[in-house]
């Protein structure tokens, strides 16, 4: 049902001052971001390192959803994002071992989810959502469509970056003797 943890959603009041925090401090690369006027929050998505994700999210008005949330706080978790390859299959799932969960936004073919509540979930909201992750990754965090890898001579040695199921990309510095062994043991496989 579940693919991986996608990212973390952070609540802040002061979204300037977290994303100069996430940026600044943690080195995180924005990605995309984006508003909703019916729930009225703005929500932007960040890769830190070469797999993990934050989201910051922060109202745009009075009256979004995020209000009684950040009533008495500055900024905490507000959900855990799990992927799924197939939001009905997870809907399945939830009913037959009678797990309570809420509808989300349907944006077609780009995005779908479900809610599990907090009550229900150990405290935690949990999201579950369909979608394509590299459609909300930065140029700078994932490779080409259609590139599994690429390589290249960085510093003597040579780096070779993998493309990842869960979007994005994987580093790895190797060294010449490690890229000679590296070639000896695929082609004993071939």
């Amino acid at each position: 049902m579940i693919s991986r943890i996608d990212h973390v959603s952070i609540a802040v009041k002061d979204f300037e001052g977290a994303k100069r925090f996430f940026k600044d401090i943690i080195g995180a690369i924005e990605c995309s971001k984006g508003t909703d006027e019916g729930k009225k929050f703005l929500w932007e998505i960040f890769s830190a390192g070469d797999l993990s994700r934050i989201e910051l999210i922060t109202p745009t008005g009075s009256g979004s959803f995020l209000d009684g949330f950040l009533k008495d706080r500055e900024g905490a978790v507000h959900h855990i994002t799990f992927e799924t390859p197939d939001i009905d299959k997870a809907r399945e799932i939830l009913r037959n071992k009678n797990i309570p969960f809420f509808e989300g936004t349907d944006y077609g073919g780009v995005w779908k989810e479900i809610f599990i509540h907090p009550k229900d979930a150990f405290g935690v909201l949990i999201q579950i959502a369909e979608f394509n992750p590299n459609d909300w990754l930065s140029e700078k965090v994932r490779l080409p469509e259609n590139i599994k890898w690429q390589a290249e001579k960085v510093d003597g040695n040579i780096r070779i970056d993998f493309a990842h199921p869960g979007g994005g990309k994987v580093e790895i510095d190797l060294s010449k003797d490690e890229i000679r062994s590296l070639i000896k043991e695929l082609g004993e496989l071939l």
